[in-house]
């Protein structure tokens, strides 16, 4: 008996074949453990983009603006019949309902300055913005031609300027708006549309005012994240931006003019035209606004790759790792004829899963570079002690460390790109399988 279980240890120490199945069942094992260090960073990042969303809430959201919009009322009158149970006969009434036309300007111009800066809560960051946004233009000589309306049964002496936002808690100033020579102060109104409205007050004058085109302007100090849209309701707008936030992604239905965005580390600028033939809406509205957010245009303030993200990258390679750094013992083992034991496997295994749980842990306190500097240098001098101590050879140890080195590195590289990031892996991953050829052809695989 105890023959046998020696011919059976003999043959898994020294056959390729029962080597080979325990290192590949040994990386299996090792998923498991690796699975779980995915999960916690998958956890760290949720609970960092809750701490984010809920800084963004209280500074303020995204910005949608929309407006200025004529707003002015206009009386319908129907006549109602009703059947009389005493004369038996039909009594017509006339009842009287108020509607609301909607106008948009005739020009739109609009300029954006975005500056943003930094929220802390606890070791996560949020970038907020404060937007200081200058609206000006004119509105058209206003006319129901369209409606066949009765001059009066339009109500000019209660016409309103509306402005619709997305983010109205932002505003940071007391919002007046500019037409003509008069300013109207603006306040807010619930209703149920897509946007946030205040409305200004009624323009007793507006009769007198609508005999030519009517200039407008108005001033937002706003505060924000993630991104600064405009809503193009001019007939032609015109829209600007410029922020000192050097990572922009210009988002939404248009994007800017051919040669107006500029992109460097201090910031950008940019600029778009939009002419009404541009857009699937007109230029007037009965009854309600519909919601036209869908049109806005403008600029997402993106956060550039963040370290979660980079760890959970640089997590998908983890297979990658354990299995070519055990593959590299394996040859090792199977040149030199040093048995490892299945436990010094597992041992090694278990410090490159290690390295995700350092390199998360140290990147949110500090960069995502000298994190991973400082993790890849903790395990490349951990298993490369080991090695040592398992292979009792200098040389091999050396072999392990530069092969992780490179590795790691090679990861590294990869985690930076975004559009060459499968065609570098791709031409790595060649390389590397080209090497194992040509090294594992100097193996006796006879020796099963």
């Amino acid at each position: 008996m105890e023959q046998k279980r020696s011919k059976l240890v003999t043959w898994i120490q020294e056959s390729i074949t029962a080597k080979m199945f325990t290192v590949g069942m040994l990386i299996l094992i090792l998923l498991i453990p690796l699975a779980f260090v995915q999960d916690l960073i998958k956890e760290r990042k949720h609970r960092q983009e809750e701490v984010v969303s809920e800084i963004n809430n209280k500074w303020g959201n995204e910005i949608i603006i929309s407006g200025p919009i004529l707003k002015v009322p206009y009386k319908e009158i129907k006549e109602v019949k009703s059947l009389n149970s005493e004369t038996n006969l039909y009594d017509i009434k006339k009842e009287e309902y108020t509607h609301y036309a909607y106008f948009f300007p005739e020009t739109l111009n609009i300029d954006s300055k975005v500056k943003t800066k930094p929220l802390n809560r606890s070791i996560y960051k949020s970038v907020v913005f404060t937007s200081d946004i200058t609206v000006e233009g004119k509105f058209p000589i206003i006319n129901f031609e369209l409606e066949a309306l009765q001059p009066e049964n339009i109500l000019w002496n209660k016409a309103t300027v509306i402005i619709q936002t997305s983010n109205l808690k932002g505003i940071r100033n007391t919002v007046e708006t500019e037409l003509g020579n008069e300013k109207f102060s603006m306040a807010p109104i619930y209703n149920n549309s897509a946007l946030n409205t205040i409305e200004s007050s009624s323009i007793d004058n507006f009769s007198m005012m609508n005999q030519k085109a009517i200039n407008f302007k108005f001033e937002l100090k706003i505060n924000g994240s993630e991104a600064v849209k405009f809503i193009p309701i001019g007939k032609t707008t015109k829209a600007s931006i410029a922020s000192n936030w050097a990572s922009p992604s210009f988002d939404g239905m248009f994007l800017p003019e051919d040669g107006s965005r500029e992109i460097s580390k201090d910031g950008f600028k940019a600029s778009w035209k939009v002419l009404q033939i541009n857009r699937q809406f007109e230029q007037t509205f009965y009854n309600s606004l519909p919601d036209l957010t869908p049109f806005a245009f403008g600029a997402n303030l993106i956060i550039p790759v963040n370290e979660y993200a980079k760890s959970e990258r640089a997590s998908k390679y983890g297979f990658l790792v354990i299995g070519l750094t055990f593959l590299v013992f394996l040859l090792i083992q199977l040149v030199s004829k040093v048995y490892i034991h299945p436990f010094q496997y597992v041992m090694i295994g278990l410090a490159l899963v290690m390295y995700y749980t350092l390199l998360i842990s140290i990147s949110e306190h500090s960069s995502f570079l000298k994190a991973y500097v400082i993790a890849t240098l903790a395990v490349l001098a951990l298993v490369s002690l080991y090695s040592k101590s398992i292979l009792k050879s200098n040389k091999f140890a050396a072999l392990i460390g530069i092969s992780l080195f490179a590795l790691y590195g090679f990861i590294y590289v990869i985690i930076q790109l975004e559009d060459y990031a499968l065609l570098v892996g791709s031409i790595g991953l060649f390389v590397i399988l080209a090497a194992i050829m040509y090294f594992s052809k100097k193996i006796d695989w006879e020796n099963k």
